[in-house]
């Protein structure tokens, strides 16, 4: 896989992390209904974190995995936009931040070119 596809998931990945970084000062675990609060909201991040980590390094050293890794990301991105999209639109307040915005535009974006990066070049995928 290229460099490009490379540094496109490392994006991303710190895309979602900052996003779960704003989570944690919104309380994400009260808007979700987590039971357990913050402590298990950081044991679902460092699931989380540990999971995609794992992908990296399959993008990186082209393995097969690396594009199913690389969707689930993907498909982590594009949810949260969507998610927090429509809690800012049923009236809750978290979230409205510039920056908290500007990143969840920004993991749309990004997420959306690795699905069409993903899904353009599937057949040069499917060799790896």
């Amino acid at each position: 896989m290229s460099n490009m596809f490379t540094k496109l998931y490392l994006i991303n990945f710190a895309l979602l992390i900052t996003h779960e970084i704003d989570s944690a000062y919104w309380h994400e675990w009260k808007l979700f209904g987590i039971p357990g609060g913050i402590q298990v909201f950081l044991l679902l991040n460092l699931i989380f974190i540990l999971f995609f980590l794992i992908g990296a390094e399959a993008v990186a050293n082209s393995k097969r995995s690396a594009i199913a890794f690389t969707c689930l990301l993907a498909f982590a991105g594009v949810a949260a936009f969507f998610i927090h999209t429509y809690f800012i639109l049923q009236g809750n307040n978290e979230f409205l931040l510039p920056v908290s915005i500007m990143i969840l535009i920004l993991l749309l974006i990004t997420s959306s070119i690795q699905l069409y990066i993903v899904f353009r070049n599937r057949n040069a995928f499917k060799k790896i």
